[in-house]
């Protein structure tokens, strides 16, 4: 008898399995099963059977202990591989680790620090035109602004129609990844992917060519510079593929956190006031800079708890290259494995009331993430954790400090504020606001 019938769930009909009930509503899907089989169970997703894995041992087992026994290229659907190209996303082992120690610089540190008054100006301008607009829908302003931030800091793109043409061709990209029916056929949102990303690598080639010739402080320039121990440096084609990736990951993910983070703001006036004056304390030493990001720890609770309670990406998919058992349950090579971030951070047991937001679960006193580790993943874990963490939290401290300082905002009556988890979590409306300074 094979032993991974022991494995709880149902693998649903033949091919096609539970993908559609899975992509209509990932979270309600995950949280179902996890109270009816605990946290691992079965079930066929696009066309592949998958192991599913909830909670923080579960967690730390895939992205820590056990990661060997685990692929990124393998486990990612196809539209992804095709989409975001063979960059750091898909690639795993001795080829990742080289790569992400060559692109790791332009993200850290020295870098950083440099790219402080990138995102102040182009925050500054974005609040300017929003003054000017009173009302309007803040998850697409969100987009454009992060969009902006991104492509001028990674590729040193110039603001304007460039960086707003490039912005909707990344739109149309992402709309393919979650593509049920994959083929590249012009009409179709995976076709308009394809094409949309045709059209990016084009855009990211010219600006590799001008970098090479005149070298910037962008990401870019940084990343032409790198060298590995063998002094080996990216090819063009791995470039290209890098660039795409940060920029998408570079926007698509700050976008969500702002979005939610100005909806929570609204939502609850007693935490609003408080981070507040928290900002006011600071604008009284001075203009925002590194050394001020760095003295916000009520700001930091209260992202942490949007982290929680609205991580940009629900979870993450991996191919299982080695056999394995988890709590006594066996899992053969050659399965898909999805691990649940949105059901994990709504476990009761780690963070009581979980559908509350309350940004006091982070203060020194009750650090309910600190039980377990691996018990707050919104940006993953353990040695493959977001790359990028440092860039997007920079940059949404920048923004909120803004907000905080000077603005004030209400929610538009007549609008859905339900979440929409695919590609990237969202209000359903997007979030309309009437936008005022103080």
């Amino acid at each position: 008898m094979n032993n991974n019938q022991t494995l709880p769930g149902s693998l649903g009909l033949p091919v096609i399995g539970e993908t559609l009930s899975f992509v209509s509503n990932p979270y309600h899907f995950v949280n179902q099963r996890y109270r009816k089989y605990g946290p691992i169970f079965k079930t066929n997703l696009i066309g592949r059977p998958t192991v599913v894995m909830v909670g923080p041992k579960a967690i730390e087992f895939v992205l820590s202990s056990h990661i060997e026994h685990f692929s990124w290229r393998e486990g990612w659907p196809g539209t992804f591989k095709r989409l975001l190209g063979h960059s750091l996303f898909v690639q795993d082992g001795q080829e990742h680790r080289r790569n992400r120690r060559l692109i790791m610089p332009a993200l850290h540190g020295p870098a950083l620090a440099n790219y402080l008054d990138v995102m102040n100006n182009i925050t500054t301008s974005y609040l300017k035109k929003w003054e000017d607009k009173k009302e309007f829908t803040w998850f697409y302003e969100f987009k454009q602004l992060t969009f902006d931030i991104a492509s001028q800091l990674l590729l040193g793109t110039n603001p304007g129609e460039e960086c707003t043409r490039q912005s909707k061709l990344f739109t149309t990209l992402t709309n393919g990844l979650f593509s049920i029916n994959p083929l590249p056929i012009p009409f179709t949102k995976f076709g308009k992917a394809i094409a949309a990303r045709n059209q990016i690598i084009e855009d990211v080639r010219q600006v590799i060519q001008q970098r090479q010739q005149n070298p910037s402080k962008d990401a870019i320039s940084l990343l032409l510079a790198a060298k590995d121990e063998d002094g080996n440096s990216l090819s063009s084609t791995e470039l290209i593929d890098q660039a795409i990736l940060l920029l998408f990951a570079g926007h698509e993910t700050t976008t969500s956190m702002l979005t939610w983070l100005c909806v929570e703001l609204a939502r609850h006036p007693e935490i609003l006031q408080r981070a507040r004056e928290e900002q006011l304390k600071l604008a009284t030493k001075g203009d925002l800079n590194l050394e001020q990001l760095g003295q916000m720890p009520y700001l930091e609770q209260v992202l942490y708890e949007v982290e929680r309670l609205h991580p940009p990406v629900g979870g993450g998919f991996r191919g299982v290259v080695k056999e394995f058992e988890f709590n006594g349950f066996y899992v053969p090579a050659g399965w898909q494995l999805l691990y649940s971030i949105a059901a994990t951070h709504r476990l009761e047991e780690i963070y009581p009331e979980p559908e509350r937001f309350d940004p006091e679960r982070f203060s020194p006193q009750r650090q309910e993430h600190k039980q377990y580790p691996f018990s707050l993943i919104g940006f993953g874990g353990g040695p493959r954790v977001c790359i990028g963490v440092a860039f997007a939290k920079m940059e949404i401290k920048i923004v909120a400090a803004h907000l905080l300082r000077s603005y004030d905002w209400e929610i538009l009556p007549n609008q859905s504020l339900e979440t929409v988890r695919l590609p990237t979590n969202h209000p359903k409306d997007g979030l309309r606001v009437r936008f005022q300074p103080r």
